[in-house]
């Protein structure tokens, strides 16, 4: 296959937490690498939302609004030329839950409408699709205590099922040679910026983030709950990495667990302490909520992270990094 001379982009919810970030990573950057290993510019990236896109106008920017589940719609995004794809979408763990309906058309119909696009359009993109925690369980004290990367998957969610279900699709698609698939386990990531969402891991944010708004915050689960954690900016240069590893380097495993941190909420609290003093950690209470917990409960606190290190993906020194991190570049901007 010729070497393209360009690299023309797809960012499924764009308009998301990381689509936003990674969008304005990828355009500050310009390249991303070609099959050949070779840097290619970027001269397109489009961006598929239900929202009108709110980043800074850019002449390699192209906004598709509209419902990603429309098939008329994954075909005016996805053409012959689409070099590389990074599927964002989602409901979250939370919302998916509640809204099965919802959860099942958004994570996994607009899933297989988009692999099918690729398909229809005879692309063949590099695809990184992002996984979770969620595809794993049954739960606390039935999971080893580090989950492997051979270790089964047995979601006990709705948002983990569906996520494992377009895991072994992506996978397929990949065998068929339909797409260049990449499936990316993300940990919890923390510390976003914002509002709440509805999130069942919206809590390992807020307890960082609120109090240091000045604001209290609840921690809905036990103190001591072991959670997977990665920062936003790790996780935006794991998904660049993911794109740009070789396919021969993934081989036929076409799935990775991301580095990320092991720790606890009161871990979390503790490093907020040590890094804004003890008046913004004693901020955060602690009230359990069933509902949290049960979910929760059903993620890995830890895994062997041996193969994502050995394919070169970053990973976090230190909760304490990641609050010093989220101070200097999220309230930093917000103040300027």
């Amino acid at each position: 296959m010729e070497r393209p001379e360009h690299m023309r982009v797809v960012i499924t919810g764009g308009e998301g937490f990381l689509g936003r970030r990674l969008t304005a990573s990828l355009l500050r950057q310009g390249t991303l690498r070609a099959a050949d290993g070779q840097s290619q510019s970027i001269d397109r990236i489009t961006t598929v939302d239900v929202v009108p896109p709110s980043l800074q106008k850019d002449p390699r920017l192209v906004a598709i609004v509209g419902d990603i589940t429309d098939p008329a719609l994954l075909l005016r995004a996805i053409d012959p030329d689409t070099t590389a794809i990074f599927h964002l979408a989602a409901v979250v763990s939370g919302l998916a839950e509640t809204a099965f309906d919802l959860g099942m058309r958004i994570n996994l119909d607009a899933t297989r409408g988009l692999l099918d696009a690729c398909r229809t359009s005879g692309a063949r993109p590099r695809l990184v699709f992002t996984s979770s925690v969620a595809v794993y369980g049954p739960g606390a004290g039935l999971l080893p205590d580090t989950v492997l990367d051979t270790t089964a998957v047995a979601p006990m969610s709705s948002y983990g099922t569906q996520k494992a279900i377009a895991e072994l699709l992506i996978s397929d698609y990949t065998r068929k040679g339909f797409v260049d698939g990449r499936v990316l386990r993300l940990p919890t990531i923390s510390v976003r910026p914002g509002k709440p969402n509805a999130a069942a891991s919206s809590f390992a944010s807020g307890i960082v983030r609120e109090p240091l708004n000045g604001e209290p915050a609840i921690c809905p689960v036990d103190p001591d709950t072991r959670l997977w954690l990665l920062s936003p900016a790790t996780a935006i240069e794991c998904l660049i990495a993911g794109h740009d590893m070789p396919a021969a380097a993934l081989g036929s495993n076409r799935v990775v667990n991301l580095p990320g941190l092991s720790t606890t909420p009161r871990e979390m609290v503790a490093a907020l302490g040590r890094v804004a003093g003890p008046e913004v950690s004693r901020r955060v209470s602690w009230e359990r909520d069933p509902r949290i917990e049960r979910i929760v409960a059903t993620w890995p606190g830890a895994w062997d992270t041996t193969r994502a290190r050995a394919l070169g993906f970053p990973g976090d020194d230190s909760f304490d990094t990641i609050v010093r991190r989220y101070i200097d570049e999220e309230m930093g901007a917000e103040q300027t």
